[in-house]
């Protein structure tokens, strides 16, 4: 994963796109962060590809939010930029499982578990994580999980 970071981070400095190669910039700036948060807690090796994965999901949510917030503030130009980040941040997720998958994916994870009940609900998110990480919206799968199980 930071291979392919830097990779593209070369490629936009040789093509000459300001605007992709500081949201790259971004990218690396986070993981670098997470990175010296956990060189505190004796790991050296810094964060795994499934950390980074987690640091780019976050960021994506955050520019969705921020630029639903711009656009009722009437600051569509914001927005966009908003926008043209969250592509070049999808660009190194992988592909997000549409409802119906991500349905299946719950009611998979619900027999894996054997899940009775809401109470187990904990078990099911924590396997839909660690399968699908980085390719499922949480929110909507826990969403999901409550109505099978309640």
């Amino acid at each position: 994963m930071r291979e392919k970071l830097s990779a593209a981070i070369k490629q936009a400095m040789l093509d000459k796109e300001k605007n992709r190669l500081g949201t790259l910039r971004l990218i690396h700036a986070a993981i670098k962060d997470r990175d010296i948060a956990v060189r505190t807690e004796g790991n050296m090796d810094g964060v795994t590809d499934d950390a980074i994965l987690g640091i780019m999901t976050k960021m994506v949510k955050q520019r969705i939010d921020s630029a639903s917030i711009y656009e009722q503030a009437g600051r569509l130009e914001l927005a966009e930029q908003e926008r043209s980040e969250i592509k070049v941040i999808n660009e190194f997720l992988p592909k997000q499982l549409s409802e119906e998958e991500t349905r299946a994916a719950v009611q998979s994870a619900i027999g894996a578990v054997g899940a009775t009940s809401v109470r187990d609900m904990g078990k099911v998110m924590a396997a839909l994580k660690a399968q699908y990480a980085g390719q499922m919206d949480f929110g909507k799968a826990g969403g999901a999980v409550k109505e099978l199980l309640g």
